[in-house]
């Protein structure tokens, strides 16, 4: 004799079966903290490709020659500003630097009058130096991130937010200088 099934014990066997072999369970991202967001913006400016190209991407494998390469712009308002990629990186040392001393209750260099000498003052004899060092610094910021109690982070949220995002605007126009320029390589991340 074979038995018909019913409607009804089609729909508990289809309801039933998730049950009848157990999966194992999901792993939950921890909920985020303010010390997770500012280190996932630091790292995702600084050398963890993910939404954008991270710094340490956009300035690779340049020669002093063409970081120091300026787009020459016949509007009033060009989009990199007249600047190099050397310049750009130059600036973002600068800040980082001077903002990471702050953070640090450390003395900051002199922070000029005008902003222009932030960018004005790169050398493309130094261009690997500046390289390192703004690597060096951005490592720092993530570290001090790491290691900051929670109440430094609170006082201090907002800036280090900032930073992230100075940061990122300063590399779009990085990229769209070597683009400009033809030393940017699409496979890296922006077509």
């Amino acid at each position: 004799m074979r038995i018909q099934p019913t409607r009804a014990s089609l729909l508990a066997l289809l309801l039933l079966a998730p049950f009848a072999h157990p999966q194992a369970p999901t792993k939950a991202e921890p909920p985020a903290t303010l010390r997770s967001i500012l280190l996932n913006q630091l790292q995702s400016t600084h050398d963890k490709a993910e939404w954008f190209v991270p710094v340490n991407t956009a300035i690779a494998n340049l020669t002093p020659e063409q970081a120091r390469w300026i787009p020459k712009s016949e509007t009033p308002n060009p989009a990199p500003a007249d600047h190099s990629v050397g310049m750009l990186a130059y600036h973002l040392l600068f800040w980082n630097t001077n903002a990471l001393a702050r953070f640090k209750g450390e003395k900051t260099p002199p922070t000029p009058d005008d902003n222009n000498e932030t960018f004005n003052k790169f050398d493309a004899t130094s261009w690997s130096q500046t390289v390192q060092k703004l690597d060096a610094v951005l490592t720092a910021w993530e570290q001090a991130v790491l290691s900051a109690d929670e109440a430094t982070l609170q006082k201090n949220a907002t800036t280090i937010a900032h930073i992230g995002t100075h940061n990122a605007y300063h590399t779009g126009q990085i990229i769209e200088i070597r683009k400009l320029q033809g030393s940017w390589d699409p496979a890296k991340g922006v077509k």
